[in-house]
């Protein structure tokens, strides 16, 4: 992880710089990777039961393509119902407290997939998980909001959500390894029951570790000299302040602006591509067994599964730099939609297992790039309480694609036998997204127009 910060704003002295980049970097080297960590945890354990399917889960419990498409996605109904009050209660009673509160439920919910006896206990604990882990995200990104001016506020988002593509990196091969060393250590207990176990700890330790380790407000720091804490508040305070007097969005009006339930459909687009790729990309890969007359390990399964998302970590990164240097959000998220959208369908249509990949890869490092780049879009008008729960609105009608993206594709593969109808649907929703944000622009006509003007 870099260190870098942004470079010193136009005006300021020698000495304020300084101040500034000292600040900066002491928070990022504080609190970005523990935020990693967290989400590094989170997103596995969402997305682990991609690898369990394929892995004997789908076997033992009888489950057809629909049903695991149910199983996968119930999980985000938690999400439509809890997302926004849990946002507001973070607002209220501070990071610390409640992150601590999700990641230990969440936890204990994960490795208690380990015991379901049918599909049907399955559904409840997936949905269970997403009741549990409600706000975790929003909250997240509500959080570095308190702690990050907004010339780095792409670059800080982009640093967090490194998790996704490392989950998939370091978490598919190792959930395929976990899987396959149950399956040798246990004769009674299948391998996907003990990698659900062994992933779902973690999340009860960190959520430990978030009470002694998190630091709620600037103000709060004392791991910041007081120089340190009054700038970086102040400079919160300011650009809050700034917000709030050229967009007046309070709870109720950020939760019924047309234009925040737009937001929310282009984040459904992009979710949309993200999670049918992290929950079919295993079975597509082990499809190319009978497509290409090759043959593939779980082990290696994960491993390959793992590729595309190396370079969608590194996209995440250059690309969310590339727009806190140039101020421009708007084709920052857009282009990537429009590239993934065309890449993931023609995937499915090419001759060999490494064509395949290579526009699989391309898919993925469109999704990786527009996530982080996504969320500077309604924090340019979003503050305060009204940002908790525009956010959380976002995120939770975003992630209701989670639910209807690995259904509907698991529905249409069971209807026409193949991947190639819920690729095409994917793509689909993809290339709507970045249509959309392009008609949004970057932000509101101001309330207040003479604010703008001083």
């Amino acid at each position: 992880m870099s260190s870098e910060v942004s470079p010193p704003t136009s005006g300021q002295t020698p000495a304020d710089s300084a101040l500034e980049k000292r600040t900066l970097r002491k928070v990022l080297i504080r609190l970005i990777p523990f935020v990693i960590a967290m989400y590094f945890i989170n997103y596995l354990d969402r997305t682990n039961i991609g690898i369990a399917g394929p892995g004997g889960m789908n076997e033992d419990l009888a489950m057809n393509a629909t049903q695991f498409g149910f199983a996968a996605g119930i999980f985000f109904f938690g999400y439509l119902i809890l997302e926004v009050p849990s946002n507001l209660a973070l607002h209220k009673f501070g990071a610390r407290i409640w992150l601590a509160r999700i990641l230990i439920s969440w936890g204990i919910v994960a490795a208690a997939m380990a015991f379901v006896p049918n599909h049907g206990w399955l559904y409840v604990l997936r949905f269970l998980l997403g009741v549990a882990e409600a706000g975790f995200f929003p909250g997240i990104i509500l959080y570095l909001t308190y702690w990050f001016p907004t010339s780095m506020r792409a670059r800080a988002t982009a640093l967090f959500m490194l998790a996704i593509p490392l989950s998939s990196v370091v978490g598919s091969p190792l959930s395929s390894w976990l899987i396959s060393s149950g399956n040798a250590i246990f004769e009674n207990f299948a391998g996907w029951r003990f990698m659900f176990i062994i992933e779902g700890v973690p999340a009860v330790l960190l959520g430990i570790m978030c009470i002694f380790y998190l630091t709620d407000r600037p103000r709060d720091a004392k791991w910041l000299s007081v120089e340190e804490r009054n700038w970086l508040q102040s400079t919160m305070d300011a650009e809050e302040k700034s917000k709030e007097e050229t967009f007046h969005y309070p709870v109720r009006r950020s939760l019924l602006q047309p234009r925040v339930w737009a937001l929310s459909f282009v984040y459904f687009g992009m979710v949309y591509g993200l999670y049918a790729m992290s929950f079919f990309l295993p079975t597509i890969i082990a499809g190319f067994q009978e497509s290409f007359g090759v043959e593939y390990s779980i082990v290696e399964i994960g491993l390959i599964t793992a590729i595309p998302y190396v370079f969608g970590a590194l996209a995440m990164y250059f690309w969310s730099r590339h727009g806190d240097r140039t101020g421009e959000r708007v084709w920052h998220v857009a282009l990537p939609l429009f590239v993934g959208g065309v890449a993931i369908p023609i995937a499915l249509y090419l001759s060999s297992p490494f064509t395949t990949m290579i526009a699989v890869t391309i898919t993925c490092m469109a999704i990786c790039a527009a996530l982080p780049t996504f969320w500077p879009l309604p924090q340019t008008f979003l503050a305060g309480a009204g940002a908790a729960a525009g956010l959380a609105l976002i995120n939770s009608l975003g992630n209701s694609a989670g639910f209807f993206a690995p259904y509907i594709t698991g529905w249409l593969a069971d209807l026409t036998g193949t991947q190639n109808a819920g690729m095409w649907v994917v793509g689909a929703a993809m290339v709507a997204a970045g249509i959309v944000t392009l008609i949004l622009r970057a932000a509101p006509a101001p309330d207040n127009l003479d604010a703008t003007l001083k």
